[in-house]
């Protein structure tokens, strides 16, 4: 066994995904996204954050807490691939590695520093599950972190047309309308996994407390039924 040290998760992240499917499959693809990161009661100190609200960006370490515990792989099945391709765990960003940690870069809105629950920080385009640990945030730092030349490897050749979104107003109307737009972005984004394609499918995502209904097909997604989880 390598040598180990111990994480401290110091926040968690409140977003509209109570499951995994239907999440971007990267961060910063669907701007219209909106998240709050809430510190653990230990890490609640407003001086932490000195200095962040002059940041447009930030990077979020964070665990992939359904693959805590699963068996690691060095070859995996990327989805992106059909799910028939090898490649090597390093080469992905598959949560099934040696230690499932996922890194995510997201335009930082607001650092809120008064609230029920501490400060906290508003942010954009995460793609993250509701209740996700976070063990650092650290700033975007434009002129090291970016860098427009770089090679995208077998993911280059699987740039995404977005899908036509077909939402009758009437089921629209039964999502909260703070969300709709990133409902809709979400979805024009195709949340199927890529090696499904079976038009006569019914999937359902659970989004801002509702589970939406859809089927794909000839490049358009079709909103067939939006229910509102009921609360007890």
């Amino acid at each position: 066994m390598g040598e180990t040290f111990p994480l401290h998760i110091i926040a968690r992240i409140h977003s509209e995904f109570p499951e995994k499917f239907g999440i971007p499959r990267q961060s910063g693809l669907v701007e219209e996204l909106r998240a709050r990161v809430v510190f653990e009661p230990e890490f609640r100190n407003a001086d932490a954050l000195r200095g962040l609200e002059g940041f447009s960006h930030v990077w979020l370490l964070w665990q992939f807490s359904r693959a805590v515990g699963k068996a690691w792989s060095p070859t995996v099945r990327p989805p992106r691939l059909g799910g028939n391709t090898r490649m090597g765990v390093f080469a992905t960003r598959s949560p099934f590695r040696p230690n499932p940690i996922g890194l995510s870069s997201v335009r930082l809105l607001e650092v809120e520093r008064e609230g029920p629950q501490g400060p906290s920080l508003v942010v954009a385009g995460a793609d993250l599950m509701d209740g996700t640990p976070i063990f650092d945030i650290k700033p975007y730092l434009p002129y090291t972190d970016s860098h427009p030349e770089a090679l995208a490897g077998f993911t280059a050749p699987l740039e995404e047309v977005p899908l036509e979104v077909v939402f009758p107003q009437m089921l629209l109307e039964r999502v909260p309308e703070a969300h709709r737009g990133a409902l809709q972005a979400v979805l024009a984004r195709d949340p199927r996994p890529s090696y499904q394609d079976d038009p006569e499918r019914v999937y359902g995502m659970a989004f801002a407390g509702c589970n939406v209904r859809f089927t794909v097909g000839k490049g358009r997604l079709t909103v067939v039924d939006v229910e509102q989880e009921q609360r007890s």
